[in-house]
């Protein structure tokens, strides 16, 4: 049976709802399996050096010219250092860098009146776990994520395009934190039309490794 919540293991299970902060170091490839199709996975990348060094995606678009997180792209810091590149993905792509992370706030205006687990909360408790605190949420890439963006600039949030199985492979670009949230949206769609979240499967890899197929590379 596969582990589940583990991260110290390279490969495990996360739960729908959940997050982790998984340690890769440089050269190192991530895994992420989406099980059922449908769920989202919000991803940051702090620095085991200083967490106080992470991902941005103001720097991202900039630095990939494009709104959308797609092949062969990195995610860099907020000093624009690279952190990791996405070198497999066999969905259709287009992953999102727009849309924060959900927060105790959009649950109350979404007309939630008790504690209901978010992404925010998902990114803090799994930096707690390797003893990091941070004073603030940065923004989060969306893996999975389908945000179309019309002509005038407004956003949609509609199910994922991927399947069950679609697999996306990170390759950390340093020393890092990668840290994953199965988003626990279940009020819209953005977790698909059954608005269940689910859970997603995880496995580190050393760069030599083919954990993903090669034609989805």
């Amino acid at each position: 049976m596969t582990a589940k919540n583990d991260s110290s293991l390279s490969s495990f299970v996360l739960d729908a709802t959940r997050g982790t902060a998984v340690a890769l170091q440089k050269g190192q490839r991530l895994s992420i399996t989406n099980l059922q199709g449908n769920q989202v996975v919000d991803t940051w990348a702090v620095m085991q050096s200083d967490p106080f060094e992470y991902s941005s995606m103001e720097h991202t678009r900039s630095v990939n010219s494009n709104l959308f997180y797609a092949l062969n792209m990195p995610v860099v810091s907020i000093y624009r250092r690279p952190m990791f590149t996405l070198t497999a993905d066999t969905t259709p792509g287009r992953h999102d860098t727009l849309l924060c992370p959900c927060n105790a706030a959009i649950y109350r205006e979404l007309g939630c009146e008790t504690y209901h687990r978010s992404c925010t909360d998902n990114f803090h408790e799994a930096l707690s776990e390797k003893g990091i605190t941070l004073p603030f949420t940065p923004a989060s890439l969306n893996l999975f994520m389908n945000v179309p963006i019309t002509e005038a600039g407004e956003l949609d949030r509609v199910p994922p395009r991927s399947v069950a199985g679609d697999v996306l492979q990170l390759r950390a670009e340093a020393d890092i934190y990668v840290v994953l949230s199965a988003c626990p949206q279940d009020i819209t769609p953005i977790n698909g039309a059954s608005r269940q979240p689910a859970d997603i499967g995880l496995d580190v890899s050393d760069d030599n490794a083919k954990s993903v197929p090669e034609e989805a590379k």
